[in-house]
């Protein structure tokens, strides 16, 4: 059975810092792309980064680039997510996907995880 399951979510001021995991099992991990994506009220879900298999290739989109890092520790069977300079705009539900394949710039999904809450308020 396929699991994903984030961790490190939580309230931050913004201008902090957040890092998110997944952990995952039920799968071979390095095999296959992984993707965070968010979903706010109001707002539609958002692909805020994926990765490659093997962590040397990576995308972001516009509203994160140069203050999200996503990376992943094979070993580990876990995927991060560094997230600096927060912004209110960065509320939202952030969820790890595994992606149906090894491209990582598709957007194509079978597994979700259950969620992690980040509120950036002061």
């Amino acid at each position: 059975e396929v699991q994903l399951v984030e961790s490190g979510g939580g309230l931050v001021q913004p201008g902090g810092s957040l890092r998110l995991s997944c952990a995952a099992s039920g799968f071979t991990f390095s095999n296959y792309a992984m993707t965070w994506v968010r979903t706010a009220p109001g707002k539609g879900l958002e692909r805020v980064s994926a990765i490659n298999s093997g962590g040397s290739r990576t995308t972001y989109a516009d509203s994160v680039k140069g203050r999200f890092t996503i990376s992943r520790d094979n070993a580990k069977n876990t995927l991060y997510l560094q997230m600096n300079s927060l912004k209110p705009e960065d509320t939202a539900v952030y969820y790890c996907a595994k992606n149906l394949i090894d491209d990582y710039y598709r957007m194509e999904y079978n597994y979700w995880g259950q969620g992690t809450q980040v509120t950036v308020s002061s």
